[in-house]
């Protein structure tokens, strides 16, 4: 072999390498046209801190909590009232029933009083006459005091029930003040980065999911991350109530099972390391550039189905093409600052969870 034929197969030999390290470096062992099955594993495109500085989103997410917090609060508290209001309801017609009984004791108590009783024991004729007589007089007297004692705790139930309502209805206004002063402050947050008001993403059609579990008074408490993530197979968690997001979310909105979704991410802030938010693509190949056509269809019909069911599913907030939506604030714009699809969430639905 001559020295030139030698240095041409070394020549090439380099190039190769060079182009198998070129395409591991572009394509990565996570990226969308690895083995990983779409919809699961994340790629390198997945969207990073997503725009937005921590302070704003910050605030942004614990205003959306604890409106969602004082909402609870009213809505436990309304029910509590509306139970009250039964007890007095009773209570009143009680009430009702017994004041003519008690009236005609008084008036027979008034009109005979205890010498009449005294005289009546007195007048009998025999000792077995005066001891019926005084059976009955005492018989008589457990039957009105009973009455009395009937009527008396049901006005004691009336004032119970009252004074406990004027406690529900004083906490009720205190939680709607703590809602505007969130909402206050989530509006705020939101006008450095847009903050109008915006049409938003409603699709009445759009389907209902299935409830997640509350708590026995109704509400959302908070959960750990405890939940393997199946968007992440080999490591991360979700809380129970985002993987029960996730799978009426693949279950109800067509389209959802054939896009990448990503939840759980360990680096970075807001709810992502918590296992409280997920990521959900608006392209089939991956977070690519900003959405449109089918794709941007898609997006729209998905942060409207999570509007429709922010109640029944927990959810805090949505993010969508410029546009940022929770129950305190409604749909506003929004620009993560970025400039980019990432930041602008116009390649992917952002949900966070409570």
């Amino acid at each position: 072999m001559t020295a030139s034929v030698r240095r041409q197969r070394w020549t090439l030999g380099v190039a190769l390498i060079a182009a198998v390290v070129a395409i591991i470096g572009v394509v990565g062992p996570g990226s969308a046209a690895s083995a990983a099955p779409v919809g699961l594993a994340p790629t390198p495109t997945t969207p990073g801190d997503e725009g937005g500085t921590p302070l704003i989103r910050d605030v942004i997410a614990k205003a959306s909590q604890g409106y969602a917090d004082a909402k609870q609060a009213v809505d436990k508290s309304q029910k509590r009232q509306l139970q009250l209001q039964l007890e007095l309801t009773k209570a009143e017609t009680k009430i009702k029933e017994m004041e003519p009984e008690v009236a005609a004791i008084a008036n027979a108590s008034y009109r005979s009083g205890r010498i009449s009783a005294v005289s009546m024991l007195l007048n009998s004729s025999s000792p077995d006459a005066f001891l019926d007589r005084s059976m009955t007089l005492d018989l008589l007297a457990q039957r009105d005091n009973a009455k009395i004692a009937i009527l008396r705790e049901a006005h004691d139930q009336a004032k119970r029930a009252n004074d406990a309502i004027d406690a529900e209805l004083a906490e009720q206004q205190k939680q709607m003040s703590i809602m505007a002063k969130q909402k206050k402050d989530a509006e705020i947050a939101l006008k450095q980065v847009g903050g109008q008001a915006t049409g938003g993403f409603v699709v009445a059609s759009s389907p209902k999911a299935n409830p997640a579990p509350r708590n026995n008074d109704g509400g959302f408490s908070g959960q750990s991350c405890n939940t393997k993530d199946p968007t992440n197979p080999g490591s991360g968690c979700i809380t129970a109530r985002t993987l029960h997001m996730y799978n009426e979310t693949r279950r109800l909105v067509p389209g959802a099972k054939e896009r990448f979704v990503n939840c759980y991410r360990s680096g970075g802030p807001y709810e992502h390391p918590k296992g409280r938010a997920c990521d959900w693509s608006s392209a089939r190949g991956g977070f690519a550039g900003d959405a449109s056509g089918a794709d941007k269809t898609y997006g729209n019909n998905l942060a409207a189905f999570y509007v429709r069911n922010a109640d029944r599913l927990g959810i805090m907030y949505v993010i969508w093409y410029r546009q940022f939506w929770s129950p305190a604030t409604g749909w506003k714009y929004y620009s993560g600052a970025g400039g980019d699809p990432s930041s602008d969430h116009t390649n992917h639905v952002h949900v966070s969870m409570l």
